[in-house]
């Protein structure tokens, strides 16, 4: 059977312009949708519901989660700082629900694959931290939010040998794209860093405790139909998802 992968929206609690205005909105790139649909699996939406219950009744019906991007940022005090630049902040309700998501995850061994924001968010779950503005804090730093489209790469990374993201891609360095002015500055304790930019900025995490727990700063979602080695990431979780839970 095909697995199902639960899959985290975006959501506008009613102060976002952008996306639904004063009404509470969900809402997500169909290119998540496809890229697990097309190489195998189910995409199950998942409602950001409150209640541990219904949280836990959840994840008893996917089979692995993709962590998804988001435009607003994680609120710092989650990683125990104060906020030190006027960047909009995602909701509390997404934050809650996601770094929740991770914890369960984590104690249920399930399969989990995060997307830019979703990468900072398993790092902030697990006990890490955040550049707040990459352009404030780091000197020297590429520009990671590139100027041309997301379906085109901007710069390298570095991918860490004998890691699970190398298994995965089969190569030393590898083109990504780049969307994100935020990252991880403090790796959490059990995760470990297994890619890197040009500047020092961290492009992967991955917990070496679990079957599959991967996280990366750019979007293979806009790349997976023409580079082989991006739709191996979505085709990595899909194998994984699929082995059954010890």
């Amino acid at each position: 059977m095909k697995p199902v992968i639960g899959v985290t929206p975006d959501f506008n609690a009613g102060d976002r312009k952008d996306m639904g205005g004063r009404e509470p909105t969900y809402f997500l790139r169909a290119r998540y949708i496809r890229a697990i649909e097309e190489l195998g699996g189910v995409p199950l939406i998942l409602p950001l519901v409150a209640g541990p219950a219904a949280r836990r009744r959840l994840l008893d019906g996917v089979d692995g989660l993709l962590l998804t991007g988001s435009g607003p940022d994680l609120p710092p005090r989650l990683y125990g700082e104060r906020q030190r630049y006027k960047f909009p902040l995602v909701s509390e309700r997404r934050a809650d629900f996601e770094l929740d998501l991770v914890s369960q995850a984590r104690a249920r061994d399930l399969p989990l694959l995060g997307i830019c924001g979703g990468m900072q968010t398993v790092n902030v779950a697990c006990g890490g931290s955040l550049f707040q503005d990459i352009p404030s804090q780091v000197q020297h730093a590429l520009d990671h939010r590139q100027q041309k489209k997301a379906i085109h790469v901007s710069h390298p990374v570095a991918v860490t040998p004998k890691s699970l993201l190398r298994k995965i891609v089969d190569r030393a360095t590898l083109m990504v794209n780049s969307s994100h002015h935020q990252s991880v500055k403090r790796v959490a304790p059990s995760l470990v860093a297994s890619a890197v930019a040009p500047d020092g900025i961290v492009e992967a995490i991955e917990s070496p405790q679990h079957r599959f727990l991967l996280a990366i700063q750019w979007h293979p979602e806009f790349l997976f139909e023409r580079h082989a080695a991006h739709r191996r990431l979505f085709e990595a979780l899909l194998r994984a998802a699929r082995r059954p839970r010890a």
